[in-house]
């Protein structure tokens, strides 16, 4: 069983900041990409890339939050984090931790975390 839980939502101010983590733990034996979706409210919305982290700390960042946001990880801690500064009222969504793990059987999947709420608003 592996599971990865996220922390760090809610509301925001426009302008200010907010800082998301994520744990992986379980049968891990390694942890692979890493990474954060959101999925913005409203129906047919789809979950989108925000950024990702390579293991070897090679990042990739959504054209929407580049410059804006931060992603980094600790290897030692199997925790992702994505530091967001100024954010808008475009950036409330529910924002999904990913990650690519190889568990302790040698499988390797793609892990969900259950989602944590941002909600950007004065």
């Amino acid at each position: 069983q592996v599971q990865l839980v996220e922390s760090g939502g809610g509301l925001v101010q426009p302008g200010g900041s907010l800082r998301l983590s994520c744990e992986a733990s379980g049968s891990i034996f390694r942890v692979h990409t890493m990474g954060w979706y959101r999925q913005a409210p409203g129906p047919g919305e789809s979950r989108d890339l925000v950024a990702t982290i390579s293991s070897d700390g090679s990042t990739n960042y959504a054209d929407s939050v580049k410059g804006r946001v931060t992603i980094s990880r600790d290897n030692a801690k199997n925790t992702v984090y994505l530091q967001m500064n100024s954010p808008n009222a475009d950036d409330t969504a529910v924002y999904y931790c990913n990650a690519l793990i190889t568990t302790n059987g040698y499988r390797t999947n793609d892990f969900w975390g259950q989602g944590t709420q941002v909600t950007v608003s004065s």
